[in-house]
């Protein structure tokens, strides 16, 4: 696999490794040895898989106790990162990232990154690890259209949840 930095500092860009032949394809999307080699001590507690319609906007959530590692299983999906940290070098700083189930690309997001999944091409199948379990309250949510922090979405008009239509932007924790 590569891992390459990205714009906001500590997301990791990773690619792994694929095997591509006449019968398709084969990926190996996680080993914990290799990813402690790469990404330090992690320990992921939880594994989540979301499923949207094309158009479906899920997020910009995060807390500043959990890393996530994410990808697309199947699907394009338009990731967008925003960095909530204040301490941070690239706070309020956001970028974008096309993954799908053929690039097989994963971000590694640090606490306190709001982390968000458009479905450009559905199905879209978003599979995240978390090293931490969820809880109810503990997540910010920033508002996928907030004119400070100046987002740009290829599609105009998604499909959100309540909560992602009203975001409540919270700074620290």
């Amino acid at each position: 696999m590569r891992i390459e930095p990205t714009q906001l500092h500590g997301v990791q860009l990773i690619v792994p490794d694929a095997f591509v032949d006449h019968r398709g394809s084969y990926c190996e999307i996680f080993d914990a040895e290799k990813y402690r080699a790469a990404c330090g001590d992690l320990q992921f507690v939880q594994d989540d898989i979301s499923i949207s319609h094309e158009r479906v906007l899920r997020g910009l959530h995060g807390d500043w106790a959990t890393t996530k590692l994410v990808s697309v299983l199947h699907g394009e999906g338009y990731a967008l990162l925003a960095d909530n940290r204040p301490e941070s070098p690239t706070y309020r700083q956001w970028q974008a990232f096309t993954l799908s189930g053929e690039n097989r690309h994963q971000l590694l997001i640090p606490k306190g990154i709001g982390n968000s999944v458009l479905a450009v091409k559905g199905p879209l199948v978003y599979w995240y690890k978390q090293d931490t379990h969820f809880v109810p309250g503990r997540q910010f949510t920033i508002r996928w259209d907030d004119p400070e922090w100046g987002f740009a979405w290829p599609i105009p008009d998604p499909i959100l949840s309540a909560r992602d239509q009203k975001g409540t932007y919270v700074t620290a924790s």
